[in-house]
Order: structure tokens, then C-alpha cells, then sequence
């Protein structure tokens, strides 16, 4: 592997990954579906009145993002602080941002931005394990994913995915089911840009069929099976894994002969005006995808840039390479969204696992910094043209609204008909709340 593509701590970035969640555990999809079928259920109140959201697309910046560099500029702070950027105004009066996201100046009045987000750990893995989790790490318990939540209390509608990862989380704890079990671990998505005729080959692990096999394949390989089954349940009928198997295999097959999922990843569906929008890149066709994943009832989707580990050359990275990707991309998924009337309905939550040090080092570089950084939401009941809290003369921390992981954690999963206090059941029996210490940051809210 390329050392450049590593992150500071030895990490591999990857956007997509080339393995999915039955490679990944060696479950097969039927046996994916048991376990699912076997866990504990418990009533949410996913259909109350606080739901304003269906769908979460969380677009995660792999590194550490220095969101003094693009959400919350400081002008006016030392030449050793306040970097090379220019910082322009956007269409909140009063607020700016950085010129390396002229399209997301114009869109902020469609947004949030929560200037005044707080944690304590400078440390990749359990960042990243607090950010998307809503939980601060401990080695008693695996929190699940907020995405293995939603797939847990939120189901997706039938034949379709609930929960689907197009990237590799920095920890294995981040972006799966943890002590929910791997009944909730993601679909995990596979291929790139590339593909016959220059068209994407996106697709999701155990949930489309392998190239050049073709349905009938399908049906034979499943009558031979149903034999097999059949011969075998007749060695042992005390069995209940065995006396439903036929039951799992079924649902696993509908899923299989169902064309939603194949459908949401033939982007070629899609005018060519569409994707040029969103960029002709993985991060770009990830989020046009995202999009059309959501049309089709996936609950809640994940897909990644990575590369924001910048110790050095910060603002070369930046410039050159980063920043016009997520202007051109995040900003076309929420255009796009909002020409759909699927804003009100989804929820996009841009985050990173923490920020960077105000001081600029000797390497043009920015270094771990977590007391101070900068997330972005949207739709789903959250404000527009809002920006919440606000840090100091030079980024330091947080002057007013100071607010923390779970807090933003808890306020999603609000807008999404969960009560954050809610409590699941691990595998012993234990009793857990969804976000322990989380809060309802209700100044976030339309």
C-alpha cells in the first residue's frame, strides 16, 4: 500500500471498500437475515410526532477536517493562525466561510452550521468511534454505529437495505453494529467510477447478483439448495434454525430478485448533466448514488473522502484537492435533494472525527485538535441559513453553545421519531441507552 494514503496513525483511506459485510464475518445473506430475525426487539417510537426525517446520509471526511480552514474562517487572527485562505461571504448575512467552497457560500442558507462542537480525544480510532457512534469509547462496551441504530429502529421498507456503508471507518467499531450484534452491520458497497462503457459498476455486497450470473442461475442454484434443505432438516426437525431456513432463504432471494437496489446504482439512469454536478469521482457518484439509495428506502447511508489528516502541506491539500471535491459534491447532494422535495425528509450530516490546531507548524500543516471543530447538517427538520455557536478570536474552543458528539447524536435521532434516551438490550442482557449523555440541542430545530 502507498504510505501517502495512510492517515498519521497507519490507517489506510479507502472510499470503497473491496470486500462487503457477509466476506467481512462469513455470514451469508439468509444467515444475516436469521440473526436479524432472532434478535431482541423492542417498540420505538419511530412514528411520533417529532419525526420529521426518514433517511440520513452521512457525508464523513476521513482525518480530521480543519474546519478553521473552510466552516469557521478567523480573518483576523495572526498570520501564524489564520492561514492562506481568504474567507468570502455566503448567503447568511454576517457569515463566512472559506473561498475553496464558493458553491456551499451560495447554499447556506439551506443549511446549519454548528460552529461550537466540542470533544476531548485527538486520537483517530476513538474519535472516529465517538463521532459516529454518539457514544465516547470504553473497552467494556462496543457502541453500534448510528447507522446500525437506524437499521435497528427504523426499518427499511421490504427487499431493500436498511443501512449502506460506501467507505471503511477508521475503527471496525465505528461503522458497525457493535453489541447489537452483526444482524445491523452495514451493506457495504463495491466498485468505483469505472465499468462497461464508461458506466459506473457500483453495487452492494450480497444484494446483487455476481457478473455473468444471471437469475435462472439463480433459480436452479436455489431449487438445489431447497433440496439440500429439505434432506437435512429431515436429520434433525428439533432444529428451529433449520425448520425455518427455507423462510430466510426466501427473504434472502427477494431481496436478490428485487430491482430497487439494482436500480439506485445504474447511475447511467441519471442525465449526464446530473452527474457531471455531482463529479465524475467515487466521492461525486457515492453521493448521486446516496441519493437514489434514499428514493429506493435505505434508511441511512455513509460515504466518505478521506484524506484530511493534514500534518502537513494543509492548505496545498486543501486547495488543490479536497475542498473543490466536497464543494462541487455536497453541494450538488443538496440541491439536488431540495429539487426532489427530499429535504424535509433527509437528513445530510457532513463531520469529520475532530478538528485542527488553530497554530499552523513548520510543516504548513495543521495537527490533531478536538476542543474546537465545525460540522454541517441539513434537511430533516434542521434550521436553514443558520449557524450555531461560535468559537474564539482564534478558534481555540468554543465562546458560545458549546455542544459535543452525542448532543449532535441525540438531535439527529430525534428528528428521526427515536428518543435518544431510549434503551436496547445487549446479548447478556444489559440495559443500554442509545446516547448516555447526549442532549437535544433544540436551537437546531425548524
Amino acid at each position: 500500500m502507498n504510505a501517502a494514503f495512510r492517515d498519521c496513525e497507519g490507517f489506510h483511506r479507502r472510499d470503497f471498500l473491496r470486500f462487503g459485510v457477509g466476506g467481512l464475518f462469513g455470514l451469508s445473506l439468509p444467515e444475516i437475515l436469521r440473526l436479524e430475525a432472532h434478535a431482541e426487539t423492542k417498540p420505538s417510537n419511530a412514528g411520533s410526532k417529532t419525526r420529521r426525517a426518514h433517511a440520513v446520509i452521512q457525508v464523513w471526511l476521513a482525518g480530521g477536517p480543519a474546519t478553521i480552514d473552510m466552516w469557521d474562517p478567523k480573518p483576523n487572527a495572526p498570520e501564524g493562525i489564520r492561514g492562506e485562505f481568504k474567507a468570502i461571504s455566503t448567503k447568511i448575512p454576517g457569515a463566512q466561510v472559506c473561498e475553496h467552497l464558493p458553491h456551499m457560500a451560495g447554499l447556506l442558507d439551506k443549511v446549519t452550521v454548528v460552529r461550537s462542537l466540542y470533544h476531548t480525544i485527538p486520537s483517530h480510532g476513538p474519535a472516529t468511534v465517538f463521532m459516529t457512534t454518539g457514544n465516547k469509547p470504553t473497552p467494556a462496551l462496543e457502541y453500534p454505529s448510528l447507522g446500525s441504530l437506524v437499521a435497528r429502529l427504523l426499518p427499511a421498507p421490504p427487499a431493500v437495505p436498511p443501512y449502506v456503508s460506501f467507505t471503511q471507518l477508521r475503527s471496525g467499531a465505528a461503522g458497525n453494529a457493535g453489541y447489537l450484534g452483526p444482524a445491523y452491520n452495514p451493506f457495504i458497497v463495491e466498485g468505483g467510477g469505472g465499468g462497461r462503457n464508461g458506466r459506473p459498476d457500483l453495487r452492494v455486497r450480497d444484494v446483487s447478483l455476481p457478473s455473468g450470473f444471471s437469475l435462472q442461475d439463480l433459480e436452479d442454484r436455489n431449487r438445489l439448495l431447497e433440496k439440500l434443505d429439505r434432506n437435512f432438516a429431515s436429520l434433525d426437525r428439533s432444529t428451529a434454525i433449520v425448520d425455518g431456513l427455507d423462510t430466510f432463504h426466501r427473504q434472502a432471494l427477494e431481496i436478490l430478485r428485487s430491482d430497487k437496489t439494482m436500480k439506485a446504482f445504474d447511475l447511467s439512469r441519471e442525465p449526464t448533466t446530473t452527474r457531471e454536478k455531482y463529479g465524475q469521482t467515487p466521492f461525486g457518484l457515492g453521493a448521486l448514488a446516496a441519493r437514489r439509495l434514499v428514493e429506493a428506502g435505505v434508511r441511512y447511508i455513509t460515504l466518505s473522502i478521506g484524506g484530511w489528516d493534514t500534518h502537513a502541506r494543509n492548505f496545498d491539500t486543501l486547495s488543490k484537492r479536497l475542498l473543490p471535491q466536497l464543494d462541487q459534491t455536497l453541494s450538488a447532494l443538496v440541491q439536488d435533494l431540495g429539487d426532489r422535495g427530499m429535504m424535509e425528509n433527509t437528513i445530510v450530516y457532513c463531520a469529520g472525527e475532530f478538528g485542527r490546531t488553530p497554530k499552523i507548524n513548520k510543516g504548513a500543516g495543521r495537527d490533531h485538535w478536538a476542543r474546537s471543530m465545525a460540522v454541517v447538517l441539513a434537511g430533516g427538520g434542521f434550521k436553514s441559513g443558520y449557524i450555531h455557536g461560535g468559537t474564539d478570536l482564534q478558534g481555540t474552543a468554543p465562546v458560545s453553545e458549546p455542544c459535543t458528539p452525542d448532543d449532535i447524536s441525540s438531535t439527529i435521532f430525534h428528528r428521526l421519531g427515536i428518543d435518544p434516551s431510549q434503551e436496547l438490550t445487549t446479548s447478556t442482557g444489559r440495559p443500554v441507552t442509545l446516547f448516555r449523555e447526549g442532549k437535544l440541542l433544540e436551537k437546531l430545530l425548524a
